[in-house]
């Protein structure tokens, strides 16, 4: 393949083509659609040997339709019963607004996992930013996190000062024009937000700013589902923002196949036809179905940041006990800032006492309609459980685009 074939506005312009060339869709890509090379026959023969799906226009001025195609060739595929889980909110949005799972094999299963930061944040961690709040702390949050329940009440109900904001940087804004008032960023979030904190710590903030750790890391829950077991998982969908921060090198000792997806909906059919390919020919492996993003190694600098910020410690997850090194803790002289300390905040474990279902959902266990109170006492504006929160939420999502069970 020549240079004169590469048609793409992308800094992996050749790595793409040649993944996508190996998994039989070459010359796909979802941005931009618009070919720019001087040779456009040795591109149209690119994408003929490829079995002709292409995501570019070239010289017969033909868009092909890259998502029928790749559906086409997943009912071709996909030959028995398979169970892929997906651990991230946003790929469950676009499956969901897209009604990718329409076009789908029947076959085919699509389960959501622990991919929402919000959702899966325990509500002791939740009363502890109530507390703070009615102890009159000013509390930052960002916006999804302002109804999940805590055990009595929300942040939307606590009696406090609760200020929605961006992130950790404008935390530390309110905190400087406030030097009278105590300000705590409640920092919840995977890998994908923990260096914007890591970088705002590290800018030396003032005395009256502290953060309430809530971070939660990724492959030590995939691991916890696969010991389990119980969800019958046959591969893992990963999310592309966190793998763009991490990489994929820590996914590859998993025993089970595994494709980076990244966001469009031919994206996400991609990675769909690249993990039914993986299971049926029974290889395990990690897959990149976003290079135009994600790389093995990721995000060094990023990596580094949270590295001299944070370590990885023990926390539970809502829906789920207490998981290994599965979250994040200030190192020793971060302290300072760790909000949990410098108000002696005591995270109650708390047991179970409603019909919700979200602890099902969140391991790939039941479907949201599958929940009694779905849609009916349990709705976005006044949600039971916490999965019918957040935009990242499996219930908000399938409530908001009407689905029932599929």
């Amino acid at each position: 393949m020549g240079r004169e074939a590469i048609c793409f506005f992308a800094e992996d312009s050749v790595n793409l083509i040649q993944s996508l060339t190996w998994n039989g869709v070459s010359a796909y890509i979802t941005i931009p659609r618009i070919c720019c090379s001087a040779d456009l026959v040795a591109l149209d023969s690119l994408c003929t040997a490829s079995m002709g799906i292409c995501g570019c226009r070239h010289n017969n001025n033909r868009v092909m339709t890259v998502g029928t195609d790749m559906a086409k060739l997943l009912a071709d595929v996909v030959d028995r019963d398979i169970r892929v889980m997906h651990v991230c909110g946003t790929h469950e949005a676009i499956i969901a607004k897209y009604g990718i799972r329409s076009v789908l094999p029947s076959q085919l299963k699509i389960v959501m996992g622990p991919g929402c930061p919000v959702c899966i944040t325990p509500q002791g961690e939740i009363d502890a930013a109530c507390e703070l709040a009615e102890r009159g702390c000013m509390v930052a949050i960002y916006g999804d996190l302002l109804r999940v329940p805590g055990t009595k009440r929300s942040l939307e109900q606590v009696n406090g000062n609760v200020q929605i904001v961006m992130g950790a940087a404008k935390a530390v804004e309110i905190a400087r024009q406030n030097p009278d008032k105590e300000i705590v960023f409640v920092s919840v979030g995977f890998e994908t937000t923990v260096p914007t904190v890591a970088a705002t710590l590290l800018t030396n903030p003032p005395k009256n700013f502290s953060v309430l750790v809530s971070h939660r890391l990724v492959p030590p829950v995939m691991k916890w589902l696969m010991d389990q077991g119980g969800a019958s998982l046959d591969g893992f969908i990963l999310p592309g923002h966190v793998c763009a921060v991490m990489g994929y090198h820590g996914y590859e000792a998993f025993p089970m196949p595994q494709v980076i997806a990244g966001f469009e909906p031919e994206d996400i059919l991609l990675s769909f036809l690249m993990i039914a390919r993986q299971i049926k020919s029974g290889e395990i492996k990690v897959e990149n179905a976003y290079p135009r993003v994600v790389t093995r190694e990721g995000n060094i600098k990023a990596q580094k940041l949270m590295q001299d910020v944070f370590v990885p410690t023990d926390v539970e997850w809502r829906g789920f006990p207490v998981i290994p090194d599965s979250g994040l803790k200030l190192k020793p002289e971060f302290e300072v800032f760790d909000a949990q300390k410098k108000f002696d905040l005591v995270y109650a474990r708390v047991t179970k006492n409603s019909g919700c279902i979200c602890d099902k959902v969140l391991r790939g266990l039941a479907d949201p309609s599958d929940c009694k109170l779905y849609g009916k006492a349990c709705t976005p504006r006044i949600p039971i459980g916490p999965c019918m929160v957040s935009c990242e939420g499996a219930c908000r999502i399938w409530y908001q685009y009407q689905l029932n069970k599929q």
